[in-house]
């Protein structure tokens, strides 16, 4: 596993220099590689679909802003002067569908696109797959994998019963062990975006680390955390980061569209408390 997930970090982190994803965004004509097969390559074309899904509001082309905002692999660093022409300028690379590329036979090409990527909303989520798909291959029938929040689970637990998960609460001054939900899972994945930890306070506002690809600007509306359920963990942990870059209305209908998905919004109101909604379905997996 340890082997694994080096070998995922390889290829789509942007924190190591040497990775696909690092070459790729300090490449200065046509990217290449060789291996058609590669676990960069599959978050490319799984990031396609889901963009479309989503509308567009799952981008990893969103990177250039994700460093301006200062939440990417650039120093972090609050932005206490927004520089709007430099934000429209950058807007102009961003959209998946601006960037095409090519696989044929073991090869994978991308060109003229001077933009960046980012998996950061997608990789920990492929990760958590990749594992379980190690794991069947061992004959492993009861197992609860996770990744930085991202969940699956298969079988049973040791009581011989389903896993139970619980769902922190969405509050900047909640301690990790304090709960707002607990799930009762198996063979599902599970993941939850929010902008209640991962934020920066300039005067008095807040700005959060979920980007809006439409605006250029950290998404902060009414919806505090979502929680996603569905058939893989890649799929829920994209689009859990969707659902926070469109807001409650549109989520909850885009949720309605998707195929064995499920998900419970937590939405924020001006006096500090926190409601809980469901999707049709969710009811089924909240633990009793």
């Amino acid at each position: 596993i340890d082997q694994l997930l080096g070998e995922i970090n390889d290829e789509v982190s942007t924190y190591i220099s040497s990775s696909s994803i690092s070459r790729f965004n300090t490449a200065t004509q046509e990217f290449t590689l060789s291996d058609h097969n590669n676990h960069f390559t599959t978050n490319l074309d799984i990031s396609a679909l889901i963009y479309k899904l989503t509308a567009g509001y799952f981008d990893p082309t969103v990177m250039p802003l994700v460093n301006y905002w200062g939440f990417g692999y650039t120093p972090k660093k609050a932005v206490t002067h927004i520089d709007s022409i430099a934000i429209d300028s950058m807007m102009t690379f961003v959209g998946f569908d601006k960037l095409s590329y090519r696989s044929e036979r073991s090869e994978l090409s991308i060109e003229n696109y001077d933009g960046q990527l980012d998996f950061s909303a997608i990789a920990k989520g492929y990760a958590v797959d990749k594992i379980g798909e190690y794991l069947n291959k061992l004959s492993c029938n009861n197992y609860f994998i996770e990744i930085g929040g991202e969940v699956f689970v298969k079988g049973k637990n040791d009581k011989e019963k389903n896993w139970v998960i619980g769902i922190n609460t969405p509050s900047p001054e909640a301690e990790l062990t304090d709960l707002i939900e607990y799930l009762s899972l198996s063979d599902r994945g599970l993941a939850s975006s929010g902008n209640y930890r991962n934020y920066y306070e300039v005067g008095d506002k807040k700005y959060g680390h979920t980007i809006n690809p439409k605006t250029g600007y950290p998404e902060m509306n009414e919806l505090l955390a979502v929680s996603v359920v569905t058939n893989d963990c890649m799929t829920a942990d994209a689009i859990a980061t969707a659902c926070m870059a469109m807001g409650f209305p549109k989520a909850k209908d885009l949720i309605k569209t998707i195929p064995d998905t499920e998900a419970c919004f937590f939405i924020g109101s001006d006096e500090g408390s926190i409601k809980k909604t469901y999707s049709d379905g969710f009811i089924q997996y909240v633990s009793k």
